[in-house]
């Protein structure tokens, strides 16, 4: 199979979606890779590693997109991707079809084969695709919160973890999950107050047993949510309802009772986001403030730590991929479980119900599709 990388064009993206090793692996195999000139180069990986890897570096997207039988990319294609897919073509990346229905469309009309990173899922109900990246932006919106608390970056001017003889900063978590746990335990570590919410009593138990003490567990209600936010200088969204689009947790209303210059982190921006205030913002411009309460909505977050993200998503991906060109995506789905829960569209086809509910969009039945394909 011919397999093409093209550099990322999303804001502020360094991140790319093969290592030179990941090429030299899929070489292995028999296959052929293109790379964009200075795809890797972002993350620290220039195009001589490719070239020794074995990649033929290609000057244009458009001809990659042309020829490559897959594509591999981190971030969804943007509008200006839009008219490069293909019917038939491979798509390997994150899309997060339910925060744009634009998206959803163009990839529907396109005929392209949609594989998604963030709906691959085991039998156990972990997202093995989503994990690495979850961990770099529950980290990041820890890291990210604390600097714009920082008055100059118009936040309140709270230190999180305080100093002797002054309180350290209070710190909501809302969501459990891999990123809420990663954000909550950055949080502890600094040494604020931090309070961690969900929906699940068995994961809360859990969670109390483990985490540092400085960490609350919480049941998540609208009422618990209300109550609180009075109290935080920061809260981070990290709720995740796999390939739909994120609940409304905290309400414009609520940005009343909070404090001027408290932040708000939004890691669930790439599924609609989980604030009703929230909008996607970019690294370039990664805030803006509602009612005095900043939002930061950045929805590449790991995009900004590209060396560390690429290669903990390429770590996760390469064998997906490798499976995938060996087989053909219908085989490689039929064998293997996992890569079928990746399949949202397909052959103009919507396959994931959660996209198709996304947006009322008619949805086909991932059984009754593949047995049309006979």
């Amino acid at each position: 199979m011919l397999i093409g990388v093209p550099k990322e064009i999303k804001t502020h993206e360094n991140r790319v979606a093969l290592l030179p090793s990941g090429v030299t692996e899929l070489l292995r195999h028999g296959h052929q890779v293109m790379v964009q000139k200075d795809a890797g180069l972002g993350s620290g990986f220039p195009d001589d590693l490719y070239k020794k890897a074995g990649a033929t570096i290609i000057d244009s997207a458009d001809d990659i997109w042309e020829k490559a039988e897959m594509i591999m990319k981190v971030k969804e294609p943007i509008e200006q991707e839009y008219h490069l897919m293909r019917d038939g073509q491979i798509i390997f990346t994150y899309f997060h079809f339910a925060a744009s229905q634009e998206l959803t469309e163009a990839v529907k009309l396109s005929g392209a084969i949609a594989i998604a990173y963030e709906t691959v899922e085991k039998l156990d109900g972990s997202l093995p695709l989503l994990i690495p990246m979850s961990e770099v932006a529950g980290r990041m919106a820890t890291q990210e919160g604390a600097k714009y608390l920082e008055r100059p970056m118009g936040g309140r001017g709270v230190l999180l973890g305080g100093i002797p003889g002054v309180r350290p900063g209070n710190v909501m978590v809302l969501g459990g999950g891999i990123v809420g746990v990663n954000a909550a335990r950055m949080a502890a570590g600094l040494g604020a107050n931090v309070t961690i919410y969900d929906i699940s009593l068995p994961k809360l138990r859990y969670l109390d047993e483990v985490l540092p003490a400085n960490i609350t567990t919480m049941f998540s209600s609208t009422a618990n949510i209300r109550n609180d936010i009075a109290n935080a200088d920061l809260v981070i969204g990290a709720v995740l309802i796999p390939g739909a689009k994120a609940p409304k947790l905290v309400t414009r209303d609520m940005l009343s009772l909070m404090k001027p210059g408290a932040v708000l982190v939004d890691v669930a921006i790439d599924q609609g986001g989980c604030f009703e205030t929230s909008k996607a913002t970019t690294h370039e411009h990664p805030t803006y403030v509602v009612d005095n309460v900043v939002h930061y909505c950045v929805a590449n977050m790991p995009g900004a730590v590209p060396y560390t993200s690429t290669i903990g998503l390429t770590n996760v991906t390469l064998p997906y991929a490798v499976q995938i060109a060996n087989k053909g995506w219908v085989k490689a789905i039929r064998e293997n479980r996992e890569l079928e829960f990746g399949l949202n569209i397909a052959n103009g086809k919507i396959v994931y119900r959660d996209v198709a509910e996304a947006f009322d969009l008619e949805w086909t039945p991932l059984t009754k599709f593949l047995s049309s394909l006979n």
